[in-house]
């Protein structure tokens, strides 16, 4: 674009320092959204122009990029709230930060491609080039995790663009060069730390979680980035590997699978501590102001993102029964609220309100379906779904645990199944604890079992109704029954997953 303005002539407007630093200083700094917008176009421009010296590109892209973290910081902020956005907000934030991470990842890769084609002017700024791989790393970080909040498909030469940085620092002897990233973050960083972080992050949160928690483990991660380890020997603790030769989505460790010179295993063990220090602090009300998540977001929201994490390293999530390839019309109610009014104590659903959907596979836990554009507006990682296939008694309910757009703009879904049948049951107090609970309140009991004495069941309640120290009384099928709650099991996008000691009364 820029380039065809400027020609072949040293006349870009940046083609000087002094020019651009008095270009920054016209920039409109009371308007962050066009304040990027404007950064983003002039960094594509460095990308695009072909007239610079190696060392002053990458000087002034430096100088910009150091202008943009402000801005972006406070974007991201905007972007990632706990209170849910309008979809034009949703859309306007999100495109101009995609934008703003897309530009700034292909100029630095571009500098480092010029550096690694030998030239002339590349021993200018050979000292930092630890610097300049960190952060055309950290920045195709930042891209990754904008094309995994849309759940959309990540292009293989991603990947590739990691294992060609990752392997050249190798090369080069600063793959663990420590550097400050930027400005004013305490701290410092290396290419094996923002790629680890990177391939960890992806592998572990990258298509089965809420935007905002996608933000919040990543900002865990950077807290503890120096306790991300990539290596060359595979070793019992580690949890993924990467291939430099054949790059692709980072891949979970086998240990009986052969090793390989061209991988790179992925360690996280040292994290775990570090988590579980860090959940103790934050089940108190406290978030330290040693967390740098960018934003002030409430406890349980940073406890829930940190046992995500813990959790994922400590006992990853294995598939427990084999998925079969089969083709099942199903009838589908999206969300909690739905399911609470359309169900009696037994869930009987009107048909005439529910979705179809075509399921592709199933297996004992869980079921995968493709969706076309319409009709798919409020999925979201989370959502509960109230499920009936033909030729089954029961309704069941669901939750949708993993989403990604293909390359034709179709949703895969993937649905864990909670229960194959659920009660509707009304829930008082026991007692006169529990905070603002409000007696009457519906539950969903899942499962539909008789529980015999201290008998463990799970609810599926309205969102933040759950009190920890509160004990409830719940009637299934004509019986009474004392239900002792033991944890908040999950938090799903509309309702609480509560796990409770259900007494016979």
């Amino acid at each position: 674009m820029f380039s065809e303005i400027f020609g072949k002539k040293s006349d870009h407007p940046l083609a000087d320092i002094k020019s651009a630093q008095a270009f920054l200083q016209d920039l409109p700094k009371s308007d962050s959204h066009k304040f990027a917008m404007e950064l983003a176009e002039w960094i594509e421009s460095i990308s695009e122009s072909n007239e610079f010296k190696l060392e002053y590109q990458f000087e002034v892209l430096c100088l910009l990029d150091n202008a943009a973290q402000p801005y972006t910081r406070k974007l991201m902020r905007e972007y990632f709230t706990p209170h849910e956005l309008s979809q034009f907000q949703e859309n306007r934030l999100f495109m101009v930060l995609i934008n703003l991470l897309r530009h700034t990842f292909d100029a630095y890769y571009l500098v480092f491609e010029r550096y690694t084609q030998t030239v002339k002017g590349n021993s200018a700024i050979k000292a930092q080039l630890p610097l300049l791989l960190t952060r055309t790393v950290n920045s195709l970080r930042g891209y990754l995790k904008f094309i995994c909040v849309r759940y959309e498909k990540v292009d293989t030469g991603i990947w590739a663009n990691f294992a060609k940085i990752y392997d050249f620092a190798e090369q080069q002897q600063c793959i663990d060069t420590p550097v400050k990233l930027y400005p004013g973050i305490s701290g410092s960083t290396s290419v094996a730390c923002e790629t680890g972080h990177a391939l960890g992050w992806y592998a572990s949160c990258g298509n089965n979680m809420q935007p905002l928690y996608m933000h919040l483990t990543d900002r865990l991660m950077t807290q503890y980035c120096d306790s991300i380890n990539m290596h060359t020997q595979k070793g019992k603790k580690d949890l993924f590997s990467f291939d430099l030769s054949y790059p692709a989505a980072p891949k979970r460790v086998k240990l009986e699978a052969e090793e390989n010179s061209h991988k790179r295993y992925i360690s996280m063990v040292d994290m775990e501590p570090k988590l579980e220090q860090l959940i103790i602090t934050v089940r108190k009300r406290v978030v330290t102001e040693e967390l740098t998540l960018n934003g002030l977001y409430p406890a349980e929201l940073v406890c829930e993102a940190a046992q995500h994490l813990l959790d994922y390293m400590v006992a990853p999530p294995l598939r427990l029964s084999e998925r079969r390839s089969v083709m099942i019309n199903m009838n589908v109610v999206l969300g909690y609220a739905k399911i609470v009014e359309n169900s009696n104590p037994v869930l009987n659903f009107d048909m005439d309100l529910s979705l179809r959907w075509e399921v592709e596979d199933v297996s004992l836990n869980g079921f995968r379906t493709v969706l076309p554009a319409k009709g798919r507006e409020n999925i979201r990682v989370g959502s509960l779904l109230g499920v009936w296939a033909s030729g089954v008694k029961n309704w069941g309910v669901a939750v949708v645990r993993r989403m990604m757009l293909d390359d034709t703009n179709k949703l895969h879904v993937g649905a864990e199944m909670l229960a194959n049948q659920a009660h509707a049951v009304a829930l008082t107090k026991s007692g006169s604890g529990g905070g603002a609970f409000e007696d009457g309140q519906i539950g969903m009991w899942l499962y539909g079992e008789l529980v015999e004495t201290g008998g463990r069941v799970k609810l599926l309640m309205k969102l933040d109704t759950f009190a920890g120290q509160c004990s409830l009384i719940a009637k299934l099928n004509g019986q009474d029954y004392l239900l002792i709650p033991e944890d908040q099991s999950e938090r799903l996008f509309d309702c609480d997953l509560v796990s409770f000691r259900a007494v016979k009364q």
